[in-house]
């Protein structure tokens, strides 16, 4: 591959960390208000085979990354349209989620996140090399997805840097984000014989593997069990794979026998056991791409979540950022998670630990998302946010005023 075009491709450069004194210029990411990836599976007829168009500027036209005079950070939309005729709907996160993988084979690029958390830069390297045009990115993606996935017979990318055009697209992404995590609350753990796993993000997180089951997104939020089954049977040598429950060793912690032989395998041994519902003892791994993070609050033995998008310190003082590098990686962290937004509406979400009422702390955005559970469990008023409480101890004196049902005792742990 190398000399078709102006980066050299493949698995040794997944892990590229770009960091600012390399950065020329990211796409999405914290700064850009408006991004996100989708991917749609159409007839043959709806797709011209192997075009790339390129809506608004690109790469070449763009003022690069300034740390003094700041920029350098633009809005972006990849749409990637494939046919087939044995496609069908359950594989377009499975073909969006790839995306991920295939940008960070590239030479002097780096991805993280998705949906429409995507963040994505490209080295001062790499552009020098010549490296200018988003539209060699799109030529590379189709080489990249007709090589590693043949299911694939026609194949068309967009990608959008105009952020009128990604604010009028992005509505009708996020119905269909929120359509597939619907889907998914149709089934619980125990319908199924069969959970999934996912190393995508191993290149950034080498002990890590995600466990999706019909109660647990993925970390990313990007993959639901629905979705973990289409990608085992589109690649079954894949990054998402098949996994035995095996014995079901504690219902409530959701420890199983099949999980752990599975965690010790890819996590090269590190860690033999997991509990897919309990942030301590033996919590699920993190990997670096995930929504939001769930922590423990130990001066009111309860748990704050914040996510990607919250911009301000949390009630412990700590911000995103700096909470993520302490979180990711790969590794196992008592009380703290990194979690898909999806699973604070899961039956099972902590369940060993309260579930959600002992969450006691949430930006309000969040708060605002997932009003309609948090009514229904009676929990809204009892919540506090940025906009309520400062610091732990002005949070202990809003729990107590507004009596949240773990501070007065209300919450009994299954046992």
């Amino acid at each position: 591959m190398e000399g078709e075009f102006h980066a050299d491709m493949g698995p040794q450069y997944e892990g590229e960390a770009i960091r600012k004194e390399d950065l020329y210029i990211e796409f999405g990411g914290p700064k850009a208000a408006h991004k996100f990836e989708l991917a749609t599976v159409k007839s043959l007829d709806e797709i011209e085979n192997e075009k790339v168009e390129i809506i608004g500027p690109d790469i070449g036209d763009l003022k690069p990354y300034d740390e003094e005079k700041g920029g350098g950070s633009y809005p972006i939309a990849v749409l990637i349209d494939v046919a087939g005729g044995e496609l069908d709907k359950d594989a377009e996160a499975i073909i969006e989620r790839r995306i991920h993988m295939f940008t960070n084979m590239i030479e002097g690029w780096y991805h993280m996140n998705q949906r429409q958390d995507v963040w994505m830069r490209i080295s001062k390297d790499c552009y020098k090399k010549g490296f200018n045009s988003l539209r060699e990115l799109g030529e590379i993606y189709i080489l990249l997805y007709t090589s590693e996935m043949p299911i694939i017979e026609s194949i068309q990318v967009t990608i959008i840097t105009d952020e009128k055009k990604i604010e009028e697209l992005l509505p009708h992404a996020l119905e269909v984000y929120a359509a597939r995590d619907e889907r998914a609350r149709t089934l619980n753990d125990e319908d199924v014989d069969t959970f999934y796993g996912c190393v995508l993000c191993q290149s950034f997180a080498p002990t890590h593997i995600s466990i999706i089951t019909p109660n647990r997104i993925a970390n990313c939020g990007a993959i639901n069990w629905f979705d973990g089954r289409a990608a085992a049977k589109i690649d079954p040598d894949g990054p998402i794979f098949a996994v035995p429950k095996g014995e079901l060793i504690d219902a409530i912690k959701g420890e199983y026998s099949g999980v752990n032989t599975i965690e010790a395998e890819k996590s090269l041994g590190n860690y033999d056991r997991v509990y897919l519902y309990s942030a301590f003892e033996h919590p699920h791994t993190s990997c670096g791409c995930f929504e939001a993070i769930v922590y423990y609050i130990p001066e009111t033995d309860a748990f704050g979540v914040v996510h990607r998008e919250f911009k301000g310190e949390t009630v412990v003082g700590e911000t995103f950022s700096h909470m993520a590098g302490e979180t990711s990686g790969g590794k196992q962290i008592e009380g703290r998670l990194g979690t898909g937004l999806e699973q604070l509406r899961s039956s099972k979400f902590i369940q060993a630990d309260g579930g959600l009422a002992r969450i006691v702390w949430m930006p309000k955005e969040l708060k605002e998302r997932f009003k309609d559970v948090l009514e229904k469990k009676e929990l809204y008023d009892k919540i506090a946010t940025e906009e309520d409480v400062k610091n732990v101890d002005e949070l202990l004196e809003f729990l107590e005023k507004v009596g949240h049902p773990w501070i007065k005792g209300e919450v009994e742990l299954p046992t």
